[in-house]
């Protein structure tokens, strides 16, 4: 998909689209992928190297940042936040500003299906599993199951669900 100039969204041109993706206003979005019928609400910052994939909805004020690979039918809440540096620090040992180089960066990888409510966070290198649900608010600091329901401060399973029947 060709991307076209708007002063209310910044697309830049390494970003690839599938067909009929929808980008709402005030979006930042560089060196990623976003497949198909996917859509991108406003206020919402996708970094390089995500993949996100068909029919997926990012609601308004999410960042997910470089390392996150979100599969297809996923559904992220507002204000979801990813997170993908451990042991983040301002400045290097010498008292000089971080680059690039001075950190790793670690995947997070959301299966197909999942849902994750608003306001939850999610440490790095962790995995939610296929159909599982994320509720609002929580704090996810280890892989969630397929198909189960997680939630709290930290993240507790609650229940296991049924699959979604083909």
């Amino acid at each position: 998909m060709t991307q076209q100039a708007d002063p209310k969204k910044s697309i830049a041109p390494d970003v690839k689209l599938g067909e009929n993706v929808k980008i709402f206003d005030f979006t930042n979005l560089y060196g990623c992928e976003i497949g198909d019928n996917s859509k991108i609400g406003t206020f919402v910052e996708v970094q390089k190297g995500v993949k996100i994939g068909k029919n997926c909805k990012i609601s308004s004020h999410s960042f997910i940042c470089e390392g996150v690979h979100i599969e297809d039918n996923v559904f992220i809440g507002h204000n979801v936040t990813f997170i993908n540096d451990l042991y983040p620090r301002a400045t290097t040992e010498d008292g000089g500003l971080q680059t690039e180089a001075d950190w790793q960066c670690v995947n997070t990888r959301i299966g197909q299906g999942a849902s994750i409510g608003s306001s939850a966070t999610l440490l790095g290198g962790i995995q939610i599993g296929e159909q599982a649900i994320v509720g609002a608010g929580s704090m996810v600091t280890k892989d969630v199951p397929a198909f189960s329901i997680v939630a709290g401060n930290p993240a507790r399973v609650l229940r296991k669900i049924s699959p979604k029947p083909e």
